[in-house]
């Protein structure tokens, strides 16, 4: 019990960090190329992450837990940053959380597979009745879609949900925040290589919101966030903490509506209390 309540406080951490990532994602594009930012982002906080692992002296993972870190790392260091940077070129945030609200349903479907987890029938019946609330609710916000941006959108939440299942599955060996950090070491390489290619021309035109945009993602989305979401979900389970992104929509559109000037229509406050009670039956069942 203590256990299960520990992973849900961090999954509930984690949550509200990474509620502020497409936010922060919409305005650094308005300065920075989508190959930049997700290339520059990574090389900022795997070299923090370096220093995490050093400083602590964290022993190496096994020849076995390589390659499963090569899934962590192309779903939520490369794949998931760069489709959504690259969606959001052609859909506003608020219209992004459509898709966000799918994620918990992914990730829970990768943790069966993944994770060896077995819920319960009603558990599916919460998380999916979650899910299309959370999309039936971004969807009648209206506007800001296009084709291309909504199947990057899509393209961006399997390789996340993929990601964070394999990452939860290795944090029970190896502990979340080092699941983060030697995945990000990983993207090294190439990771400074696409930052070096895609550097802008000139520095000179990019604003201060742009550049705290850039830190928010580096610092707290890629790694910050991590260190309680994979804990979240290693403790906790990764089908029933995973639910706790059903809430991450609504923290993200209010984020959206006073950072961006996007509007938030009264609506929310009735699909909120929806998805908690959605977050509480599938934590039930799971």
């Amino acid at each position: 019990m203590h256990r299960t309540t520990a992973g849900w406080g961090s999954g509930i951490l984690g949550v509200i960090i990474f509620s502020g990532s497409l936010p922060a994602t919409r305005v650094a594009v308005g300065g920075f190329s989508p190959l930049f930012l997700t290339s520059a982002r990574a090389l900022i906080a795997a070299v923090l992450g370096a220093c995490l692992l050093v400083a602590l002296r964290q022993r190496r993972p096994a020849a076995a837990d390589v390659g499963p870190l090569v899934i962590v790392a192309a779903g939520v260091v490369a794949g998931f940053p760069l489709l959504t940077a690259l969606a959001l070129q052609h859909v506003t945030s608020a219209h992004s959380t459509v898709f966000v609200g799918l994620l918990p349903l992914t990730t829970a479907v990768f943790g069966v597979i993944r994770g060896a987890e077995h819920p319960k029938p009603a558990f599916w019946a919460f998380s999916i009745l979650g899910g299309l609330t959370v999309a039936g609710f971004a969807l009648g916000q209206g506007g800001g879609g296009s084709l291309a941006g909504d199947l990057m959108m899509i393209a961006a939440i399997i390789a996340c949900g993929l990601g964070y299942a394999e990452g939860a599955t290795l944090s029970r060996r190896l502990g979340g925040w080092q699941v983060i950090s030697w995945a990000l070491l990983i993207s090294l390489p190439i990771m400074t290589v696409i930052a070096l290619l895609t550097a802008p021309e000139t520095w000179a035109g990019i604003t201060l919101p742009e550049w705290t945009g850039l830190a928010y993602v580096s610092v707290f989305s890629m790694l910050v966030g991590f260190l309680f979401w994979y804990r979240g979900l290693a403790l906790g389970g990764i089908a029933s903490v995973g639910q706790l992104q059903l809430l991450q929509p609504f923290l993200s559109l209010v984020l959206a509506a006073v950072l961006l000037g996007e509007t938030v229509a009264w609506t929310m406050v009735g699909a909120t209390v929806v998805v908690i009670g959605c977050v509480a039956g599938a934590r039930r069942f799971a």
